[in-house]
């Protein structure tokens, strides 16, 4: 990538660094330097979409599902989860669009995204919203679709409840919590269309499932799943 006068000039006085690392990034690089995207702790699922363990998370509770895939693995203290973290909580919005067009790029080099029509990036209730910003789903969903021409609709799905942060609630509570919060409000966009939902971490799947659930009352033709990160309860 050609890189002008004004990007060298604005690295050597800003010194850019690398979200992971800290280390300068080079002119050509962007939030996360070679050597540490080079050491992601990248999943397998673009490579058996249909069966792999985020797709099991959907089997048997979303009945539209047709294939899912998350970009890296999520260790809560790993140095791999800082872009995550920064996100998220430290208001880079920007990390979730690189993020989905790295993502978005692996997928355009598998069969990934063949026969699907939208991008749906997981609501945010609107105090979370006013919270943070922005929807950090959001930011990975404009990533994936500069990558992949994909239309985004971010209005037809809304959340409707505001539930304090699931991270330290078991399966069942994380269930529990979010029945009921998601709705479509516009039907029409999302009948018969594939849509993928995105998401930024799958943990038990609880909050996504629920999302697809409210959609499948718009009679999809199917719903694919991708997040960002994916938490492997075996490691």
């Amino acid at each position: 990538m050609k890189v002008s006068f004004l990007q060298r000039l604005f690295d050597m006085v800003a010194r850019r660094r690398c979200c992971i690392c800290q280390r300068p990034l080079a002119a050509e690089e962007q939030f996360i330097c070679a050597s540490c995207n080079l050491s992601l702790p990248r999943t397998d699922h673009l490579s058996h979409p249909y069966d792999n363990l985020m797709a099991q998370v959907y089997w048997g509770r979303v009945r539209s599902v047709e294939r899912a895939a998350a970009f890296i693995y999520h260790y809560s203290h790993a140095t791999s989860a800082h872009p995550l973290y920064q996100l998220k909580y430290l208001s880079r919005p920007e990390i979730g669009v690189y993020l989905g067009q790295l993502f978005g790029r692996e997928m355009m080099a598998s069969d990934f995204t063949k026969g699907i029509d939208l991008i749906v990036p997981m609501p945010l209730a609107p105090r979370r919203l006013r919270e943070r910003g922005y929807n950090q789903s959001l930011m990975l969903a404009r990533g994936l679709s500069a990558a992949t021409g994909i239309d985004i609709d971010d209005t037809s799905v809304v959340r409707t409840q505001f539930e304090e942060s699931q991270t330290k609630n078991d399966r069942w509570r994380r269930y529990d919590n979010v029945k009921n919060v998601f709705e479509v409000q516009r039907v029409d966009r999302l009948t018969g269309k594939h849509i993928l939902l995105v998401d930024d971490v799958v943990t038990t799947g609880a909050t996504s499932c629920a999302c697809a659930h409210a959609m499948e009352q718009a009679h999809p033709a199917g719903i694919s799943f991708a997040s960002l990160a994916f938490v492997d309860h075996r490691r």
